[in-house]
């Protein structure tokens, strides 16, 4: 593991300071006010009243958790099974550092309003982007193809590298100053946004290239990390097994908490988990996920009797709590497994697929991702607040895209208006410097990308209560 600093940025040591690399960046982390942005950004149910659902904060702290347990796990299988003798107990307590570090900042480049927060911004940008001008012609006509993709393909993943590395001004253009390890293991695709190349129904596609993985402007940071860590272009091991406890705590979490907001009947989860187990036995394939998910079904189902013998106040959300919690076990130790079966070809980085695909656990995996999806994305009172949040962005991206175009050029006079100076004057001043300082001496195309990165990076960087409180206020509503 690499505990070199970003772009060679040291720190002086204070005396008596035994802390490890990884455990500065862990403080730096929670002390960050991006980080505790988190407690007021949307999971799954924007704007929620509830205190029991979860928000983007205790997420990322249950990642976290899942993260640093299969790092402990794998770890110590590699010491038991003697498959490295260069590793040891300590190379075991860094990995599960950087991977709990990895699991509290995996979210933090993301948007208001859940991942639709995503789709907004992309939307927005395919939609006016082409239909802009700039300086007598077309906007996108000044910008390259990867600086248009950036845009077009927005990533809340991306932007998290963006955060740590750039706009997190602590006391310089670094960041948060992380260690090369961590970033390398929170960049889960490691290509731009012109070599994005995923097909679901090819059996040769590559998960690392589903989605970008850095922006035109971080193009310094990205390979100096790849180098560093000796990646080069492919994933770190260890963003498998962040992705796995991301994967497990976000799929049995939302069904918790869509039966928590009455979205969800226990009764028909039963129905789901008994259908798809029928179709894959009808098939005859994954006899190993069939008799995982028959048996985890058997538990949902006692659990729940248990809860009605037993006259419990609400047995349908005691039946999912506890459930949950089995199921967790269950796809953590898939997780590990996997990870040890594959172990060549993930440190070869020839390991194309997800950790979790493929393995007992697979198909209940699965099933809780449909049925979250069926049964609270696509619910009403989600479905309402995500057109009530696209108003939102709607409206701050037009005026910040509008105020920024011209900003910081010999045109800005002739352009702006009174409202786009105001609007100017919103964004945060951290903010404001980062740009001035990667966007000294640039070409006037490359200062114009780096312009509608800044309305990007301040949108994404507002919590839920933020943006719909500075909507209302710049529309004259309170």
């Amino acid at each position: 593991m690499c505990s070199d600093r970003i772009r060679s940025v040291t720190r002086t040591a204070s005396a008596g300071d035994f802390r490890t690399e990884f455990e500065k960046d862990y403080q730096r982390i929670i002390s960050s006010a991006s980080f505790r942005r988190l407690q007021d950004k949307t999971q799954v149910f924007p704007l929620d009243k509830s205190d029991f659902i979860r928000t983007r904060l205790t997420h990322s702290l249950e990642v976290a958790n899942f993260a640093r347990s299969i790092g402990r796990m794998i770890g110590t299988r590699i010491i038991s099974e003697g498959i490295d003798e260069e590793f040891t107990e300590s190379t075991r307590d860094d990995i599960c550092s950087v991977l709990e570090c990895a699991g509290l900042l995996h979210d933090i480049g993301n948007p208001p309003f859940g991942h639709f927060g995503e789709d907004a911004i992309r939307d927005w940008f395919r939609k006016n982007l082409p239909l802009m001008e700039y300086r007598g012609g077309r906007l996108i006509d000044a910008l390259s193809a990867q600086q248009i993709q950036d845009f077009y393909n927005f990533e809340g993943n991306t932007q998290a590298l963006r955060v740590v590395t750039k706009l997190h001004f602590m006391v310089d253009e670094h960041g948060m100053n992380l260690t090369k390890a961590l970033l390398a293991t929170i960049m889960k695709y490691p290509v731009s946004s012109v070599e994005i190349s995923y097909d679901k129904h090819d059996p040769e596609r590559d998960i690392a290239h589903k989605k970008m993985g850095y922006f035109a402007a971080d193009r310094e940071v990205y390979e100096d990390v790849q180098s560093a860590c000796g990646t080069n272009g492919r994933r770190h091991p260890l963003a498998f097994a962040l992705e796995a406890a991301d994967d497990i705590a976000y799929r049995t979490a939302d069904i918790e908490d869509a039966v928590k907001k009455g979205l969800l009947d226990v009764n028909v989860l039963i129905r789901n988990i008994k259908s798809r187990i029928d179709a894959a036995r009808e098939k005859a394939i994954g006899k190993q996920q069939v008799s995982t998910a028959e048996k985890l079904l058997g538990k949902l189902e006692n659990y729940y009797k248990r809860a009605i013998d037993n006259d419990y106040e609400n047995p349908q959300l005691y039946a999912v709590q506890n459930w949950v919690i089995r199921v967790q076990g269950v796809l953590l130790t898939c997780a590990v497994d996997s990870f040890m079966d594959n172990y060549d070809s993930i440190m070869a980085g020839t390991y194309r697929k997800e950790l979790l695909a493929d393995t007992p656990g697979s198909l209940i995996l699965d099933v809780l991702g449909d049925v979250a999806y069926t049964y609270a994305f696509m619910s009403e009172p989600i479905l309402k607040l995500e057109v009530a949040a696209d108003s939102i962005f709607d409206f701050l991206l037009t005026r910040l895209v509008n105020a920024l175009t011209y900003y910081d050029t010999d045109q800005w006079k002739m352009h702006a208006c009174a409202v786009d100076t105001k609007m100017i004057g919103l964004i945060s001043p951290s903010f404001m410097q980062v740009y001035k300082i990667h966007s000294k001496d640039a070409p006037d195309n490359e200062r114009l990308y780096l312009r509608l990165l800044l309305a990007t990076d301040y949108v994404s960087g507002m919590t839920d209560s933020y943006a719909r409180r500075l909507y209302r206020e710049l529309k004259g509503i309170d």
